[in-house]
């Protein structure tokens, strides 16, 4: 509900995975992280953001392999907020969603994810 540090759903390690169901099913057009800033960190670094990551549409909670809707890389040095188009052709409405981390920024520990969003137009 808020952006203080500390606040996060943090996992083990640099590596892990959400999966989101949507009220309803949309065509997926971007996706939006959010970590903190720089400046309001402790230490005055977010190694512990999520760098490289993507998303997936499923049909359903069970699928193993969804439909990848992009790759993206999430930049330490940009905003807090960053959105990310849909970067695969896509025709299909999904109200499953799951994001895949693969790294983070260098915190050996766990990794922080603060806000993931997505967006879409109603099916």
């Amino acid at each position: 509900p808020d952006m203080y540090p500390g606040n996060c759903w943090a996992f083990k390690g640099s590596q892990g995975y959400l999966v989101v169901r949507l009220s309803m099913k949309i065509y997926p057009t971007a996706f939006t992280m959010e970590h903190i800033p720089k400046t309001l960190s402790p230490k005055g670094s977010i190694t512990s953001a999520p760098r490289n990551f993507s998303v997936y549409g499923l049909d359903d909670e069970y699928q193993e392999e969804g439909k990848l809707l992009g790759e993206y890389v999430y930049d330490q040095e940009g905003e807090p907020l960053q959105m990310f188009p849909v970067m695969e052709e896509n025709e299909d409405a999904f109200q499953i969603v799951e994001l895949r981390i693969f790294s983070n920024w260098g915190h050996a520990e766990y990794t922080c994810l603060y806000r993931f969003r997505v967006h879409g137009k109603p099916a």
